[in-house]
């Protein structure tokens, strides 16, 4: 998150670290409690961020109001839904002339009913 900073009228300036969302809504003073509005005596600190804990901080800013979930896929069905999901699987059943059948490449070591 960024810092920003702030102008109390009893204390003077602070420095906050506060979510992107809430920058320009005033915070409460660290010494007296006092609500102090945002003042711009430096460039944030975001700026100057590595790219790697940037990217970080927005995507932590991204999922904490709406984080992803699996029901949000494009057709409103789950994973592996059978009218989306790309056609029938071939069975790997092999069928014997005694009418038995067999899976040659699933777990040899079990016995079929």
């Amino acid at each position: 998150m960024p810092y920003y900073d702030y102008e109390c009228t009893t204390c003077g300036a602070f420095t906050e670290v506060r979510p992107m969302a809430q920058s320009a809504a005033p915070c409460t003073c660290p010494d007296c409690g006092q609500m102090a509005p945002r003042a711009i005596l430096t460039v944030p600190n975001y700026a100057m961020m590595d790219a790697g804990k940037r990217h970080a901080s927005s995507t932590n800013e991204r999922a904490s109001h709406e984080p992803k979930s699996s029901k949000q896929h494009t057709s409103g069905h789950g994973p592996g839904c059978s009218c989306c999901g790309g056609g029938k699987k071939k069975s790997r059943a092999i069928y014997r002339p005694d009418g038995s059948k067999t899976f040659p490449s699933a777990r040899p070591w079990m016995i079929s009913h």
